[in-house]
Order: C-alpha cells, then sequence, then structure tokens
C-alpha cells in the first residue's frame, strides 16, 4: 500500500522510524504478522492502501508472476504471494533488511516468494520481456530521482495486461506516464502519498 513498503531512506520524523509490525490483510496467511524493523525511513505500505491495491486488482492473484522492486518490509510483495500468485521476487538493497524478509519468508514457508539483496532497478532489467503480470513499485520518497528510471525499467518487463503499481510523494499527470508509455487505471491519495496502478498504453494501430 497511505505510506510506503519499508526502507531505508532519508531520517524522516522519529514518528515514522519503524511501525513494529503490520499484518497480511488477505490470503493464505491473513492476519500473519510481519515485522518492521526500526530503521530511519521505514514506512510500510499501511493496510487501507494496501486493502484497496488488492481490491483493484482482484483478491485472487493465482499464477501471476511479480517483482516488488523495493521491498522493505515486503508487506506488498508477500500480500501478492498470500493471494495466489505464483513466483514474487522480493528485492532489497538493505542487508539487514533482506536478512528479515529472508527470515520471514521462512517463516511463513512461503515456497513461492524468493529474496534477493541487490538493486531494483537492475532486478528490473534483467527480467525478460513481458514476463511480470505486476511489478512493485515503492522507492524511498527521499530519492525522487529514481521513480522514472524505475518506471522506465518496469515497462519492457510487464506482460501486456499487466500492472505497475507505484507509490510516490505526487500525483504522476497522464503526459508523464505517456511518456513512459503508461497510462493510470486506478489511483488513491491518502495522506502524503499518491497511489498508482498503472497499465501499458495501448499500441497505436
Amino acid at each position: 500500500m497511505s505510506r510506503p513498503p519499508a526502507k531505508a531512506a532519508p531520517a524522516r520524523p522519529a514518528a515514522h522510524r519503524g511501525a513494529g509490525e503490520v499484518r497480511i490483510i488477505g490470503g493464505q496467511w491473513k492476519r500473519q504478522r510481519l515485522t518492521v524493523p526500526e530503521r530511519p525511513g521505514l514506512r510500510p505500505t499501511p493496510d487501507r492502501v494496501r486493502e484497496t491495491l488488492f481490491n483493484w486488482l482482484g483478491q485472487d492473484l493465482t499464477g501471476w508472476r511479480c517483482l516488488d522492486a523495493f521491498a522493505g518490509t515486503g508487506a506488498l510483495g508477500l500480500e501478492a504471494a498470500s493471494r495466489g500468485a505464483a513466483e514474487v521476487l522480493l528485492v532489497e538493497q538493505d542487508a539487514g533488511l533482506a536478512t528479515s524478509l529472508q527470515q520471514q519468508r521462512e517463516r511463513l514457508q512461503a515456497a513461492n516468494v524468493r529474496v534477493q539483496r541487490g538493486d531494483g532497478l537492475a532486478a528490473l532489467q534483467r527480467s525478460p520481456a513481458a514476463s511480470l503480470h505486476l511489478v512493485l513499485l515503492d522507492p524511498p520518497f527521499g530519492q525522487a530521482a529514481l521513480f522514472a528510471p524505475a518506471l522506465a525499467a518496469a515497462v519492457p518487463a510487464l506482460a501486456a495486461d499487466g500492472f505497475i503499481y507505484l507509490e510516490a510523494p505526487q500525483r504522476w499527470d497522464d503526459a508523464a506516464l505517456a511518456a513512459q508509455g503508461l497510462q493510470l487505471y486506478r489511483h488513491l491519495k491518502a495522506g502524503a502519498v499518491h497511489a498508482h496502478l498503472l497499465q501499458r498504453l495501448p499500441l497505436a494501430i
């Protein structure tokens, strides 16, 4: 899901330095708790936004292939896995957070989840063309320069009928999205967060 999934970012007010835990909202691990390590800038996507996102997507993601490029606590990617996604790759650059993600995966016995420590943009660029049904993008809000490259890296990997979820501190307008080959499917503003669900622009005939 509003506030973004956890990840190390520039320092924020003390009130946002780790939420303790969040819960998976739906699917096979409904109500399972995920640890939110105490770390500056680590802000999981809150329940309201995650619930809205998966209402938009439909509750059953059976067979979907997903990549969470800035996984943080894994709240978004694990929510997708809980709802039946066939493959979910959680990518996180911070070593401590990657270790925490692996522990969460093992605790849930999540055979459909892989954890990779590394650069989310590079992981997207390595993904086969049109291979992903859902790309989850929640870069640190304080690193505005990441947003456009993340979208650019995600588009080639996106299946024709796939979705990109983007959390950002401002709404992306139609022109900016079109420049990336994307269009807005759904949008939610919750607090300081703008949640976007995006699709590819239809090919010109």
